[in-house]
């Protein structure tokens, strides 16, 4: 029986410190405990990848042992940049609830889907597709913003990118963006996004992976340009759904392909590569194997939402694959609470 928490308090896994770490240069996501046991479960194959000497090896290990300690300070040091970007940031615009909801209706045209809607839901499936020969991977693609709206919050990004503002990375394999929630997005931006028009779309097409009960989130833009981030390596989300909506600039390449469910065997095998449509999103289940090929020319930035279920990872964290193991932390948190969940049949995700 879980214990009651605080009403609408949020936590992470333990894990995050120790889970999922990666390291670019040999294109390895790695769990890290001490040396003995890095040496144990990735010596062989980090040694086909190149780490062969042993200053490659002591270089990695301090690598790890940073991210680590980032991790660990990461909460603390989130909020001290929101609160010192809201005290001294001062936005171009400010979007309003009823400005997202002109940008995305507007762009709601009618579209095909693969599902069969009920009465009632009908105009909501209406406005995405499923794309070709992704049935079996059910990834669809949707109007989410308007052309304008995407050029207007660019715009605005480059503007805090210019400020001599901390800026927090989105995550271990980005070095090149913007965390909406320290910029002050969320509650203007992400959160009506999420409750007003994704959910009700995600009920009908991941009933299973909480798509219903979708009660936080973590939201992110990444920027790809030359001398920056150009791909992105395989990998999937901390999240039951993705939403990944193409924002511009002006680019070649970058596409992003996908695999099946991490836990599948030959999950890789003949990936389905997606084009980015500036004002689209593609969704997708959050343990589904993906990444983006390299950038060939340009700027791409992406909004990425990162759509969570307490209801679903309350039973099964999705990096360590166990009973979650709570730790406190700020806001939405990694999206586990304490608060007794409703019956999930998780195998079923699995």
């Amino acid at each position: 029986m879980a214990t009651a928490g605080v009403p609408g308090r949020f936590y992470r896994c333990a894990c995050f410190c120790s889970e999922n770490l990666y390291v670019a240069r040999y294109g390895l996501h790695v769990r890290f405990r001490d040396e003995a046991q890095l040496r144990r479960d990735y010596g062989p194959i980090l040694r086909s990848r190149g780490c062969v000497d042993p200053k490659d090896f002591e270089e990695l290990l301090e690598e790890l042992q940073q991210e680590v300690e980032r991790r660990q300070r990461l909460g603390q040091e989130s909020a001290a940049r929101k609160a010192l970007i809201a005290s001294s940031y001062r936005p171009m615009r400010k979007p309003r609830p009823r400005e997202v909801r002109r940008c995305t209706q507007a762009n709601a045209t009618p579209q095909r889907t693969e599902v069969q809607p009920g009465r009632h839901h009908a105009g909501a499936l209406g406005r995405q597709t499923a794309l070709p020969s992704a049935e079996e991977k059910r990834i669809y693609r949707l109007p989410v913003f308007t052309v304008p709206f995407c050029q207007a919050l660019l715009e605005e990004l480059e503007n805090f990118e210019r400020s001599d503002l901390p800026k927090g990375r989105p995550n271990t394999m980005n070095n090149y963006g913007v965390l909406l929630h320290e910029l002050g997005l969320d509650e203007p931006l992400v959160t009506p996004l999420r409750e007003r028009f994704l959910q009700p779309l995600l009920a009908l097409l991941y009933p299973e992976w909480g798509g219903a009960r979708l009660d936080s989130h973590r939201a992110f833009v990444v920027k790809y340009a030359p001398g920056e981030d150009r791909e992105l390596g395989c990998h999937y989300d901390n999240a039951e759904l993705t939403l990944n909506v193409a924002l511009g600039k002006t680019f070649t390449g970058g596409a992003l392909y996908f695999g099946g469910l991490f836990q599948a065997p030959s999950a890789l095998a003949r990936p389905l590569e997606v084009e980015h449509v500036v004002g689209q999103g593609v969704l997708h289940r959050g343990g589904q194997l993906h990444g983006a090929r390299a950038l060939g020319s340009g700027e791409r930035w992406n909004l990425v939402v990162w759509l969570r279920a307490s209801t679903v990872r309350n039973h099964l964290c999705p990096m360590c694959l166990r009973e979650p193991e709570l730790v406190e932390d700020a806001g939405f948190g990694d999206g586990f609470t304490r608060e007794e969940p409703d019956t999930v049949d998780v195998c079923a995700l699995t």
